[in-house]
């Protein structure tokens, strides 16, 4: 399906995931990363630390392409109460792969656009239960690189999908946007 914008649509995230995920959509787009700083309260919890992150780059780039359709998300995954972001490195990642190892976690997408003088801020909740790994299975899976960079240190659509038993929700919420929703809340705007 090609989706002709009628206004100008911008994503702004440097992730390769959500730029993955709405060109497979069909969507016409150009990226533009807003670098904003991403830090939150720590005792926000994780619907409201990625609603406030998606803001806050969505509106950061909005104020300088205000001409434009601005989408901007951030993802954290959450077990045991802990948001679980992107690790620090390959020790942390293990940490975080443990901790996940046979039990089921939440993955929350937070969600900004940006139209005119119309804003959105919403979130999204798939929750993905993995088997149960071994220490060799982590070491291996960390080794690859796929964990750096990913919230919950690892990737559903690439060789992370090995580590997932199951999932209830939105698969695309997982690789980092729920696409179906952002672009039906855009078409109930007439954004194209």
């Amino acid at each position: 399906m090609d989706l002709t914008m009628n206004k100008h649509l911008i994503l702004a995230s440097a992730s390769p995931s959500r730029k993955m995920l709405l060109e497979h959509a069909g969507v016409d787009f150009e990226v533009l990363v807003s670098g904003v700083d991403e830090e939150v309260p720590p005792e926000y919890t994780p619907a409201q630390t990625v609603e406030c992150l998606a803001q806050r780059k969505g509106e950061a780039v909005f104020q300088l392409r205000p001409d434009c359709t601005v989408i901007s998300a951030d993802s954290v995954a959450s077990i045991d109460g802990l948001i679980l972001g992107k690790p620090e490195d390959d020790e942390a990642a293990k940490v975080m792969l443990r901790r996940l190892s046979g039990r089921t976690h939440e993955i929350f997408t937070g969600v900004c656009l940006l139209s005119g003088s119309q804003k959105e801020v919403f979130h999204s909740v798939t929750k993905v239960t993995f088997y149960q790994l071994t220490d060799e299975e982590i070491e291996e899976y960390v080794s690859m690189g796929e964990s750096r960079g990913r919230a919950g240190s690892y990737g559903i659509e690439g060789k992370g999908v090995t580590l997932v038993q199951s999932i209830c929700g939105d698969y695309s919420n997982i690789v980092g946007l729920p696409v179906a929703e952002t672009l039906r809340r855009l078409r109930k705007w007439e954004i194209y």
